[in-house]
């Protein structure tokens, strides 16, 4: 199994800050915090956090060994999970932004605003659980490189811890239309993720070879 190399750790530092999007938690954040005082702010962002990473936790350790007990290959569950990347890129390019339709639900419920929505499925996404278990294939990685690839995910999601401390200031910054435009462009490179994904799942079942050997 070969060390992960730099240019290989920065696609996976880039694949799942693109899945978590931090930026475009942001208005999920200010809905989930409406009519909470501001010096409980932090709570909330913390407690949003922690669950999050617990989840995408659990995904990275026994997400594929769920997989192979249900007699599933990662193959095709790269193959599958691609499929619904891309079609979550596509809703984040084409469609209603994905905040939005979170801010609906933020909005039926403030009081389970940290887990609900803003942990899941705001930070914890569906593409970030797929994500993760395709970023630890135990077929493909070690168990030092998928440690680092958990590393990763907690600087990003301390990225994120940042970003909704700072939620204040950065939405005077950029607003929630800055936050919509930025989301789109990371739907983009989603999307690229997603293609590459499923490319991987052809090669790995034995459809395609996409390594031209």
């Amino acid at each position: 199994m070969p060390e992960l190399s730099l240019a290989a750790l920065v696609r996976e530092f880039i694949t799942l800050f693109v899945v978590i999007d931090p930026i475009g938690t942001l208005p999920v954040f200010y809905f989930a915090t409406q009519g909470v005082p501001e010096r409980l702010h932090w709570r909330i962002a913390v407690r949003a956090v922690l669950v999050a990473a617990g989840v995408l936790l659990l995904f990275l350790v026994a997400g594929q060994l769920l997989l192979e007990g249900l007699g599933l290959g990662l193959g095709s569950f790269q193959i599958a999970g691609g499929i619904i990347l891309f079609l979550f890129a596509m809703t984040m390019i084409f469609g209603e932004s994905k905040s939005e339709k979170e801010i609906e639900a933020a909005e039926k419920d403030h009081l389970a605003g940290a887990v609900y929505p803003l942990a899941m499925p705001s930070i914890a996404s569906p593409g970030a659980m797929l994500a993760v278990v395709i970023l630890t294939d135990n077929h493909r990685h070690s168990i030092h490189d998928q440690v680092i690839t958990g590393g990763l995910l907690l600087l990003v999601l301390g990225v994120t811890l940042s970003v909704l401390l700072l939620a204040s200031p950065l939405k005077r910054l950029i607003g929630n239309t800055g936050a919509n435009i930025v989301s789109r462009v990371m739907g983009i490179i989603l999307a690229t993720v997603a293609v590459d994904s499923v490319l991987s799942g052809f090669d790995a079942v034995g459809v395609i070879n996409v390594t031209g050997q």
